[in-house]
């Protein structure tokens, strides 16, 4: 995707063959910035504060964490520290699990001297596999758009959170099918669901929309109910942080409150993910999935443009109150009309998926 007319990715590893740069979410919208990644510990870093976010891209940066810690050190003993130390940034998106066993496997295998090269390489081929899972995501999710537009002409999206291309290597999950429409011609426009805490909606989704030239409208997110009953929302977009094998999906909070919206009104919920994000040691989300629960700081502060540019950070809650701030809530299966994967369009249900699911690591880029 572009930033002012230029092809960028949240991230890229550089010509030396040894450092990774990332693009700093944490100072979007009102700045942009890029951090070079050095060493694992800064690819910890980066995933544990939100420099980068988003499943599949923490899965890629974790990838490239473990290849920046073989450089250094690709002892037994160092391949282990760097696996349990990138798990340990964030407990609920899977691909990050996904991807360190993924490189775990590759790497103990081989002769210390050697390691550093297959991380590197295995790392890359990762990112560009992500970038592929979701290019074929948006092909099958098009058609749902594409369908739409014949009926009515304007087709209104609703999305929360950031499933864009911030969130991933390139083109995002939710908003794959948004890009491909657009590009298309087909005549689209998507409300952005502020997204509280974090306002990843409002900040990343509404940035990344403008620079593409999508028509969209930010809304507070208890808006999205009010607009489902008047018509104004013809299918919900979102995307998943983990997806079990029998269909709940476990996203941003507060995804679960407009799923309850959608079935009330007959709006249509459909779920984008890549297969990587499915856990299938686990069937019941609510009862088995961790939820993170992130500082209180985020509910009780926000960053903001003051009217001289300057960004500063705001109390918005009454002093001395205390919040809690879990990051992620599940969304029944039974909510969810459909998933959307790089595999097609399939039920939310343990028979469905099943029928997709492979235990290749790799998909084809062909």
């Amino acid at each position: 995707m572009k930033i002012d007319g230029v092809a960028w990715r949240p991230i890229r590893a550089e010509d030396d063959g040894e450092t990774v740069t990332i693009i700093d979410q944490t100072v979007l919208p009102f700045h942009f910035e890029t951090r070079r990644l050095v060493r694992m510990d800064e690819a910890a870093e980066a995933i544990s504060v939100m420099r980068v976010r988003g499943a599949p891209l923490i899965g890629v940066t974790a990838a490239y964490g473990m290849a920046l810690a073989m450089r250094d050190d690709p002892s037994d003993t160092a391949l282990g520290t760097a696996y349990d130390t990138l798990h340990a940034t964030r407990p609920t998106a899977i691909n990050l699990r996904w991807a360190l066993d993924r490189m775990r496997a590759a790497l103990l295998p081989l002769p210390t001297a050697g390691r550093f090269a297959r991380a590197w390489a295995l790392a890359a081929d990762m990112a560009e596999e992500d970038v592929e899972i979701n290019r074929r995501i948006g092909a099958h999710g098009f058609d749902l758009l594409r369908e739409i537009a014949d009926r009515k002409g304007r087709v209104n999206v609703l999305t929360h959170c950031n499933a864009g291309w911030l969130a991933t290597v390139d083109w995002g999950t939710a908003t794959s099918p948004i890009y491909q429409a657009h590009d298309a011609g087909i005549d689209v426009h998507v409300w952005v669901d502020e997204t509280r805490p974090r306002n990843q909606g409002g900040f990343l989704t509404a940035w990344e929309l403008h620079q593409h030239g999508v028509p969209h409208s930010v809304i507070v997110d208890n808006a999205g109910g009010h607009l489902m009953q008047h018509g104004e929302v013809d299918l919900c977009l979102v995307g998943t942080d983990r997806t079990t094998a029998t269909g709940d999906v476990c996203n941003k909070i507060g995804t679960y409150l407009k799923a309850l919206a959608a079935a009330d009104n007959g709006v249509p919920f459909y779920v984008c993910l890549p297969t990587p994000t499915i856990d299938w040691r686990v069937r019941d989300g609510v009862a088995e999935i961790p939820i993170e629960n992130r500082a209180a700081g985020e509910v009780t502060d926000l960053d903001g443009a003051l009217a001289d540019g300057e960004v500063a950070r705001v109390r918005v809650v009454s002093p001395g109150s205390d919040a809690v701030n879990p990051a992620f809530d599940v969304t029944p299966a039974r909510l969810v009309t459909g998933l959307v994967t790089e595999r097609g369009i399939v039920a939310a249900n343990e028979k469905a998926l099943a029928a997709i699911r492979t235990d290749d690591a790799a998909i084809s880029l062909s």
